[in-house]
């Protein structure tokens, strides 16, 4: 599987972003997509993900504010974020997992919020 993320870019404080990854190759085998961010100097962390039943997963510090959505028949999955705020500036990359539970990473896209 190979993940080809875009969409990211620089925001002032309050503004909207959406990022978007499509997936390539084996996607018929992807059983969730979802993505996680890395600030500089910190580890990488859950954004959200969006499992193939349906279940949706955010991290508490973007709730209410961004929305995991996909459109399977694109094998895409779409990230809105609204209200940024600099704490969201981060390198976004896409995951995917497959039905044998191997996770597959994006390339990143960079989002920086300017306060």
């Amino acid at each position: 599987v190979q993940l080809q993320a875009c969409g990211g870019g620089l925001v002032q404080a309050g503004g909207s972003l959406r990022l978007s990854c499509t997936a390539s190759g084996d996607r018929f085998r992807i059983t969730l997509m979802g993505w996680y961010r890395q600030a500089p100097g910190k580890e990488r962390e859950l954004v959200a993900t969006f499992a193939i039943g349906g279940t949706i997963n955010y991290a508490d510090s973007v709730k209410g504010r961004f929305t995991i959505s996909r459109d399977n028949a694109k094998s895409t999955t779409y990230l809105q974020m609204n209200s940024l705020k600099p704490e969201d500036t981060a390198v976004y990359y896409c995951v995917a997992d497959n039905r044998i539970a191997r996770r597959y990473w994006g390339q990143g896209t960079l989002v920086t919020v300017s306060s």
